[in-house]
């Protein structure tokens, strides 16, 4: 008999995968819901394409289920494994992109009005992301890993396959360079002298 699993449950992501690997479908249906939005965010931060993003998010999920039996607890965090196998899959998107042009192109408005609040922040979002997206490719990894997903340092240093003191250089370069890349637009944004 399945058990139903929800968000709140407490069954740790290591005892969801073994789980799913003995065929239990509540399992895999939890632990999709609890890992896709992390692997679709980091992802989205990273390709600064939503289409990609989905793909890539998708690709995680099902090298995690062919994983599933082999799968040792306690060797790796899935949370940790999944960010790995994320960031590489961005990093490989990534290379092909190189040298094909990158279309600039939005999306098209609907027409509809919006409140001020929501373009400010629309835009916001945006200039961050295209900050993001001129940083160098690994530093763009920790700025992504440390400050939008919350992770620690040694959690990254384990992501990215580096020493702890490589990730704080990463990320502490990155922001300098978000900071410089940004500060000529803070009115434009809405951020006054407040």
């Amino acid at each position: 008999m399945a058990m139903a699993f929800d968000l709140t449950d407490d069954t740790s992501d290591d005892d969801l995968l073994a789980r799913f690997a003995a065929g239990e479908a509540a399992a895999a249906r939890a632990l999709t819901l609890r890992l896709t939005p992390v692997a679709l965010r980091v992802a989205q931060r990273m390709l600064g394409d939503a289409a990609e993003a989905e793909d890539v998010a998708q690709e995680a999920m099902l090298r995690l289920w062919r994983i599933a039996p082999d799968w040792r607890p306690g060797v790796a965090r899935v949370s940790t494994w999944l960010y790995r196998v994320t960031v590489n899959l961005c990093t490989d998107r990534l290379r092909r992109r190189r040298g094909v042009g990158l279309e600039a192109a939005g999306e098209v408005a609907d027409g509809a009005p919006a409140p001020v609040s929501t373009l400010i922040e629309a835009d916001r979002a945006a200039a961050l992301e295209a900050a993001l997206m001129s940083l160098p490719e690994r530093q763009r990894q920790a700025v992504v890993l440390r400050h939008i997903e919350g992770l620690s340092n040694p959690e990254i240093a384990d992501i990215l396959g580096i020493g702890v003191e490589a990730v704080e250089s990463l990320t502490a370069r990155g922001k300098r360079a978000l900071a410089a890349l940004l500060a000529g637009r803070r009115e434009e944004l809405g951020y006054g002298d407040d």
